[in-house]
Formats: structure tokens, sequence, C-alpha cells
């Protein structure tokens, strides 16, 4: 399966037998992030995170009290 990064526009490859590829065959709403973008971003957060200043936003939703 081709997939496109939503951030950078690189094509990558799939295996058909991956569950990633999976989802986002049944769930167009999901979009794929190649690792070095989601590298890139889970150190940006982790940043913010240390800097103290950053808080979490949630909805009010049941679910997320749990959470």
């Amino acid at each position: 399966m081709r997939v496109k990064c939503v951030m950078c526009d690189e094509i990558g490859k799939l295996s058909d037998e991956d569950p990633l590829a999976k989802k986002l065959r049944n769930r167009p709403i999901h979009t794929y992030m190649c690792e070095p973008c989601r590298d890139r971003i889970g150190e940006l957060t982790k940043l913010r995170i240390a800097t103290g200043k950053f808080t979490f936003r949630r909805s009010s939703h049941p679910a997320e009290i749990e959470f």
C-alpha cells in the first residue's frame, strides 16, 4: 500500500498486512505520518512539556475523565 506523509508529503510503502495499512484503508479519517516526522514532533512535544507551560487540553467527555 502506498501512503503519503501529511507533514512532509514523502511517499512511503506499507505492507498490505500491516495493522496501520488496515486502519488507513478502513477508516479514512486516520492519516499517515512518516517516522522522521513522528520523531520530530515527539521530541518537540517533550520539550514543550519540560517548560512547565504546556497543558493537555481534554474534552469533557466521561471517557476522558478516566484517562
